[in-house]
C-alpha cells in the first residue's frame, strides 16, 4: 500500500509517496509524469518516511546540502534503476550531461556505447524528483533541456545549489519547456 502527503515547497506544492520500505514518489504538481507509479488505491496519510522526506526537503530548500537520505524504494526497469543509481551519485552543486551519464553505463556494461536518449527517457521518468537528482542532468551543449518538472524549477534547484550556470542555456524547443516561454 502506497501513502501520500503534501508539502509545501517554495517551487510549489510536492506530492510525496510512500509504502512500507521507503519514499517512492516525490512530483511537483502538475509535472510531466505526475504520480505515474503511484498506486491507484493510495491512502492519504502521513509516515515515518515522509517526515524523514519534509526534513530533507527543509534543509535543502534552505540552501543547505542534507547530510542525511531518506529511506527510498525505487521501481522500474533494471535500466532505469542503474540510471537513477548514477543520478543519486551526483555531487550536489554539479551537473553532468546525458551523454557522461551514456558512456558511464555502457562501461559499467562493458558495452561499446550506450544511447545518451534511452539514459534521458529514463532520468525524465525518475520518480523520486529533487532527492534522486534528475535537475542535474544537462544537455552536452550546455543545453538545459529535460526536467519533467519544467526549465524554470531546473533553474532555480541548480541555483539554490550555487552550481556554475555560465555555460547553460534555454533550449527554444523541447519538451521541457513548461512555464519558460510566454
Amino acid at each position: 500500500m502506497q501513502y501520500t502527503t503534501h508539502y509545501s515547497s517554495p517551487l510549489g506544492t510536492i506530492l510525496l509517496a510512500a509504502d512500507e520500505i521507503g519514499l517512492t514518489g516525490l512530483w511537483f504538481e502538475g509535472q510531466k509524469y505526475y504520480a505515474n507509479q503511484l498506486d491507484p488505491a493510495n491512502e492519504e496519510k502521513n509516515s515515518p518516511f515522509h517526515e524523514q522526506a519534509k526534513e530533507w526537503l527543509a534543509v535543502y530548500f534552505s540552501g543547505k546540502k542534507p547530510n542525511f537520505m531518506p529511506p527510498l524504494h525505487l521501481t522500474g526497469t533494471p535500466f532505469q534503476l542503474a540510471v537513477w543509481e548514477l543520478l543519486r551519485k551526483i555531487p550536489y552543486g554539479k551537473t553532468v550531461s546525458y551523454k557522461e551519464i551514456a558512456q558511464n553505463l555502457a562501461m559499467q556494461k562493458n558495452l561499446p556505447r550506450m544511447s545518451a536518449q534511452a539514459v534521458g527517457g529514463a532520468v525524465g521518468h525518475n520518480p523520486i524528483s529533487i532527492i534522486v537528482p534528475c535537475h542535474r542532468v544537462v544537455g552536452s551543449n550546455g543545453s538545459l533541456t529535460g526536467y519533467a518538472g519544467g526549465i524554470d524549477k531546473k533553474i532555480k534547484l541548480l541555483t539554490l545549489e550555487k552550481a556554475d550556470m555560465q555555460n547553460f542555456f534555454i533550449p527554444t524547443r523541447g519538451t521541457a519547456l513548461l512555464e519558460v516561454l510566454p
